[in-house]
């Protein structure tokens, strides 16, 4: 496995937000992820489709200088080229992305690669070994983004807790109601979209994460 930055772990924890497909028009893109990040979102996966390699270029530079001004992780998806030409911190890859050793050879020593694994330890433990700095579970719970996703149950995370030594993602349907019992069982993130992005006031939604995150005794003080 790749020796990691000593802080890397410290920083893959918290509220994992990945940007909507549509955002509406009348509140852009670059205006939700600021109130996200206000409300504490930790890590930004920049997640495009589409052709419009012009936009993407502009939405990534602008999303890379919000991110580093609240001291965040940017992560574009899949897009390798993308990723270096914005100097964003990482990439996130899935079944049909590039792979690991591609990123680490296109992208500089010290980006985050995080790799998604469905409901496959298998692939997960293949991830780690390769080198990937976090892997990610889902479908959770039903999710509106991805409605047939997999269903993955909370028995992945605690196997990835005692036998693998990097982060892990929990996505697929998370709010905050149902986050605390998949950072218990071992997420050190939680990936959302529509529990933050789809809310009328993304701050508070994305703030109401933090419990989430917090020891049981902490909150009981």
């Amino acid at each position: 496995m790749a020796a990691q930055a000593p802080d890397v772990n410290h920083r893959l924890h918290g509220l994992y937000v990945i940007t909507e497909d549509r955002p509406p028009a009348t509140r852009p893109l670059i205006v939700g992820v600021e109130a996200a990040l206000r409300g504490g979102a930790r890590v930004v996966q920049y997640r495009d489709k589409s052709e419009d390699r012009g936009r993407r270029l502009e939405e990534a530079r602008a999303l890379k200088q919000l991110c580093s001004d609240h001291k965040a992780l940017l992560l574009i998806n899949d897009d390798l080229d993308l990723a270096a030409e914005v100097g964003a911190d990482g990439v996130h890859l899935g079944r049909d992305d590039p792979n690991v050793a591609s990123a680490r050879a296109k992208l500089p020593r010290e980006s985050v690669i995080g790799v998604t694994c469905y409901n496959e330890f298998e692939r997960a433990r293949q991830a780690a070994e390769r080198g990937a700095d976090y892997i990610a579970f889902g479908s959770f719970h039903p999710s509106p983004t991805k409605p047939y996703a997999v269903r993955a149950d909370p028995e992945l995370l605690r196997r990835a807790r005692r036998e693998l030594s990097l982060p892990a993602v929990a996505i697929g349907g998370i709010s905050h109601e149902n986050g605390a019992a998949l950072v218990s069982a071992g997420a050190d993130m939680l990936a959302v979209i529509s529990a933050v992005f789809a809310a009328r006031d993304i701050t508070a939604a994305a703030r109401a994460f933090a419990p989430c995150f917090t020891p049981a005794e902490e909150t009981e003080r």
